[in-house]
């Protein structure tokens, strides 16, 4: 939705107005990835609750219980093409290029964004999409004979893709992202570093936590949306995020001191596990008091 617009600005005022005559609201983080932010949203706004990483509390119930996640098996087909090309690929080594269901990317961008994952020296899995599956993109591929030429050393792969599952890989070194919160979190359950390439609203804040405060990613160079970015910068930013040693190792080491904490926050006494229980022991004192 355009930020400019009438109807974005009075879902906006919605927002405000719903969370200012809140008790207090839930949110899917941490307590451990962003404790500051935390402290200083309940001292000036309400209380917060923080219970995620969500993902994670889904997998937890799931091993819990022995039971499988079905909702993962509904596209069989590109869950054993993508872990099928992991699992004959060196750990760490796999780029995954991913911008979720609701960005809209020119052709021209995919082009560029393509000819970046092929001059990088690293295998990939770049997600096209359903949005961006254009006749125009589909057309240069073909030309071009992108798959055929990467055919060992990168898929393509087209609307869903099992990112959670990728993102767990062992293989898997690298991801290319939107920053979209949701992605975010699961790079950092997972101890994934992250090119960072955000591309609307409150996806440059993500990007500057993930870059500046966590040091969990690289930024891809971009202020703003709509901004045509090069191939040789998309190569830049993986080589960095990639780097064996130095601060790529740093990076790394960084992002999986983060997925032990986020793992930690959902088990029994964490973080996120004893908030839960304090908003429905908040949510019970306030049924007795009403």
């Amino acid at each position: 939705m355009n930020q400019n617009t009438k109807a974005w600005k009075h879902a906006i005022d919605q927002f405000k107005a719903a969370e200012l005559s809140a008790e207090g609201i839930l949110v899917n983080t941490f307590e451990e990835l962003e404790s500051m932010y935390v402290r200083g949203y309940e001292k000036v706004v309400r209380k917060i609750w923080c219970i995620g990483p969500l993902s994670l509390h889904d997998k937890l119930i799931l091993d819990r219980f022995g039971r499988e996640d079905n909702h993962n098996k509904t596209s069989t087909d590109e869950t054993e093409l993508c872990l099928n090309f992991l699992s004959s690929k060196k750990p760490c080594s796999v780029v995954y290029a991913c911008f979720g269901s609701l960005s809209r990317i020119r052709a021209s961008q995919l082009k560029e964004l393509a000819l970046g994952l092929e001059a990088s020296s690293h295998p990939f899995i770049w997600v096209i999409g359903k949005n961006d599956c254009c006749e125009e993109i589909e057309k240069w591929l073909e030309e071009e004979s992108f798959e055929e030429r990467n055919r060992g050393r990168g898929i393509i792969v087209r609307g869903w893709a099992p990112q959670v599952e990728i993102l767990s890989h062992p293989s898997t070194g690298g991801f290319l992202s939107h920053c979209g919160w949701n992605s975010a979190l699961e790079a950092v359950s997972a101890g994934v570093p992250m090119i960072a390439w955000p591309m609307i609203a409150e996806q440059f804040l993500n990007e500057k936590l993930i870059v500046e405060v966590l040091k969990i990613g690289v930024g891809i160079g971009v202020e703003a949306g709509e901004v045509l970015v090069k191939n040789e910068d998309v190569k830049k930013a993986i080589e960095q995020v990639m780097e064996q040693g130095g601060d790529g190792e740093h990076r790394r080491n960084r992002a999986r001191e983060m997925k032990e904490k986020a793992h930690k926050a959902v088990q029994d006494g964490g973080s996120s596990a004893s908030n839960c229980k304090l908003f429905l022991q908040d949510i019970l004192g306030m049924l007795h008091n009403s």
